[in-house]
């Protein structure tokens, strides 16, 4: 009984240990919202450029920088969807939304992202934009693994995948926006759809 006892003991300051240092409120569904704000985004930006007079795009064209619009306002729209979904489940689990645990998260998250986006601009101001699908997957790859350690772990994954989508954009330049598709939009809503089922509905 004492053994059985001394076991629940080490389990329960495992788990505490691993609350502390775990932002573990992060919401699935905000993860597929982000996946369906990646689709809507190119499918927009996909029919303003094949009903463009060029039908491609050129770094300093009218269509070229309303793909930036729309990419720009499909990250703002994923990061608030993201803050107010998590604020909303961490408030329902009563954690603190920022914590020592969260700040290590967004810090890991942040450094290869600024990094990879910071890197993907010098590149278009040299006039180079084939790789940029694949160089936002990839460092959005990284950056999901990076902050893994500081969340639920499983956010791993859909890192891994998105670093291969990427890899495999930068050998197959002509499918960057496709593999962009898969990785931003598809993957986002099984990723989070799967991470609702598994955390969120608990």
């Amino acid at each position: 009984m004492e053994s059985k006892d001394y076991l629940k003991d080490i389990s329960e300051i495992k788990n505490l240990m691993n609350k502390s240092s775990r932002f573990i409120s992060l919401s699935g569904l905000s993860g597929v919202l982000a996946g369906i704000y990646a689709l809507v985004g190119a499918a927009i930006a996909y029919f303003l450029v094949k009903n463009s007079d060029r039908g491609y795009l050129i770094l300093d064209g009218y269509i070229f920088k309303l793909c930036l619009l729309i990419l720009a306002l499909v990250a703002i729209l994923s990061i608030a969807t993201g803050i107010i979904l998590t604020t909303k489940k961490a408030k329902k689990q009563g954690v603190k939304i920022w914590d020592n645990a969260s700040k290590r998260l967004v810090i890991n998250f942040l450094i290869p992202l600024l990094s990879g986006g910071l890197y993907i601009l010098i590149v278009l101001c040299q006039g180079k934009y084939g790789q940029t699908a694949a160089l936002m997957l990839i460092f959005y790859g990284l950056a999901l693994v990076n902050a893994s350690k500081y969340s639920i772990g499983d956010i791993k994954y859909l890192g891994i995948i998105d670093i291969i989508l990427g890899l495999i954009a930068a050998s197959c330049p002509g499918y960057g926006f496709w593999l962009w598709v898969i990785g931003f939009g598809i993957m986002h809503i099984v990723y989070g759809t799967w991470m609702h089922f598994k955390y969120d509905r608990n």
